[in-house]
């Protein structure tokens, strides 16, 4: 003899997928991608250092300045972040204006710095420990760009109250990749500091 319960067919729950936001996804080859390029550029320097005819000099004073100035755009960009977490759309709009204007600042001492490796006869065509200073700096410069235009379309958003407390996936991608920048130039910098 059956019972009610016997009868009973069970229906599995559906388990739960991972999943991630297909523009954070996009986010993270997109670093994958520029930490495999930097990797291969940072190998190839060592190689070529390794090979003899390598010209020692001091980096420019100014790169220090301008590390000290993207750390510290790190910071207001974890406020801006924070600020739209908690809806204080004033300060998220200010961190926004601060972080841009400290990458523009970056970019310029960089430049500047460019002219102190001229001043003492470091050229982007000549010695190859030269040149890998430009590239590496270059390169990191370029994407720094890219950083700032990320950057002016959250402050539009944020013009437009399109970033809030629920809403959040613009400005931690924004701040995930100023981050990321950040980091690896610090990497760079003190990878230049200790094998040139």
């Amino acid at each position: 003899m059956t019972t009610d319960l016997e009868n009973i067919n069970y229906i599995d729950e559906p388990k739960e997928t991972l999943s991630m936001n297909p523009k954070k996804f996009l986010l993270w080859l997109f670093i994958v991608s520029i930490m495999m390029m930097f990797a291969a550029f940072t190998s190839a320097y060592l190689v070529r250092k390794a090979e003899g005819n390598w010209l020692e000099f001091k980096l420019p004073v100014l790169f220090w300045y301008s590390s000290a100035v993207l750390l510290i755009s790190s910071i207001s960009m974890h406020i801006a972040y924070l600020a739209a977490k908690k809806d204080n759309i004033n300060t998220l709009r200010i961190a926004i204006s601060i972080t841009f204007v400290l990458g523009l600042v970056f970019l310029v001492m960089q430049l500047f710095g460019w002219k102190e490796l001229v001043a003492v006869n470091v050229y982007f065509v000549g010695n190859p420990s030269g040149s890998f200073v430009y590239v590496f700096s270059g390169l990191h410069g370029l994407h720094l760009i890219s950083g700032l235009v990320v950057l002016c379309f959250a402050f539009v958003s944020a013009f437009r109250l399109k970033i809030h407390a629920k809403a959040l996936n613009q400005i931690q991608i924004c701040a995930t990749y100023w981050h990321f920048l950040d980091i690896l130039w610090l990497y760079l910098f003190f990878f230049l500091i200790y094998n040139n």
